[in-house]
């Protein structure tokens, strides 16, 4: 699924139109953004919880050429899925 069929099958259960749908969802993941930024911790009910979490620095080895390089220290976003909406996926 796509972005454009997504907003469609959600203006369509929403009763909305497409446009005012698109605008609704942009919003969503602009807070969304904006939340993450700051590295709070994002829970939605019955879905799941997104965080900021650091990866230290580390050595890693190309296996190809048995050179070892350093990969500097990152900030990743991390998803865990509610048991509500994990069972959900799991029983279809």
């Amino acid at each position: 699924m796509n972005n454009k069929e997504f907003i469609a099958g959600l203006a369509e259960k929403l009763s909305k139109d497409t446009k005012e749908t698109t605008q609704m969802v942009n919003a969503l993941i602009a807070e969304m953004s904006a939340q993450l930024e700051e590295e709070n911790v994002l829970s939605i009910a019955n879905f799941g919880t997104f965080e900021v979490k650091k990866k230290l620095e580390r050595v890693v080895v190309n296996p190809a050429t048995r050179q070892r390089m350093l990969v500097p220290p990152k900030l990743v976003i991390n998803f865990k899925a509610s048991p509500t909406f994990r069972e959900k996926v799991n029983n279809n």
